[in-house]
């Protein structure tokens, strides 16, 4: 008879398998435990603990003014030249400002600031301008970069042959000079009368051509519109220091051009490395090798 192959009894099978798998099964949940516990721990901090919210302290421990939710802009100034609509109405109606010049207008005074040869031609006029803006300044309290900034964006974009004395006596232009300013003005600063002869403001209008007058006059317009808007008078206004104070160099860019596209234009000409240097920096006068 051939032999038969046959199996060991039932109960020992399960007993040996039982005996031969059990290290393994303890293996595996042991590896298993270790590698979804961080996992696990991870995925409770990611979505039951808001990073909005700080830490809560003891009861007790914290002030009433302290708030426990983190802004997400904490720490964000709002950009000073960003009017509300108040405040919009209340310049238009105080001093008949406008809103700002088309956009042909802005993309072709753009153009004209990148221009290299105009740049340094200009630049070499507020060089010249340089003394007189700096005493001014000093003398009435003004920043001198907004001063400088106002006669870099007016002498930048003026208009061929506007500042000719030809062109000014003609009555074509109501602006005159390399600020820009008007025989109103004058007037408001006390320096012309209402009713001024035309040999007066014919005489005036040659004070607005002169470089150094247009600058003092520059000058004290931003003198009396801080006066009119309650600005400190005391003390330059400086944008890196508060934003009230940035927002008045803001209105007062926007009160001499009236339009709402300026400000934003000269607080970044404010901003201009080499513009800087030509107020703050120390001009020394060149040495002839011959001393």
């Amino acid at each position: 008879m051939p032999h038969r192959f046959r199996l060991p009894p039932r109960s020992k099978w399960r007993s040996g398998i039982r005996t031969a798998t059990k290290p393994l099964h303890l293996l595996a949940l042991t590896a298993l435990l270790l590698v979804s516990g961080p996992l696990v721990r991870a995925t409770r901090i990611a979505f039951y603990r808001p990073v909005l919210f700080r830490e809560a302290p003891a009861v007790g421990s914290t002030p009433v003014d302290s708030p426990q939710l983190a802004s997400p802009t904490e720490g964000l100034r709002p950009d000073p030249i960003d009017f509300s609509t108040e405040e919009l109405r209340a310049l238009n109606r105080r001093f008949g400002v406008h809103g700002p010049q088309p956009k042909l207008a802005q993309l072709f005074t753009e153009g004209l600031d990148n221009l290299l040869p105009l740049r340094s031609h200009t630049l070499e006029k507020i060089v010249e301008l340089d003394p007189v803006i700096l005493a001014e300044s000093r003398r009435q309290h003004i920043n001198p970069m907004l001063v400088a900034a106002v006669l870099f964006d007016e002498l930048q974009h003026a208009k061929p042959g506007e500042n000719t004395r030809l062109a000014t006596q003609s009555g074509l232009f109501s602006t005159h000079g390399p600020a820009q300013l008007s025989l109103g003005e004058m007037v408001k600063q006390g320096l012309l009368s209402p009713d001024a002869t035309e040999a007066e403001l014919d005489q005036a209008r040659l004070e607005l051509l002169d470089p150094e007058r247009s600058v003092a006059l520059l000058v004290g317009k931003f003198a009396r519109l801080s006066k009119d808007l309650g600005l400190p008078r005391n003390r330059p206004l400086m944008a890196s220091s508060s934003h009230r104070d940035a927002k008045g160099l803001a209105t007062l860019a926007y009160l001499h051009n009236g339009k709402l596209d300026y400000p934003g234009r000269i607080l970044r000409y404010m901003q201009d490395p080499e513009l800087h240097a030509l107020i703050y920096g120390r001009r020394n006068r060149a040495i002839s090798p011959l001393i």
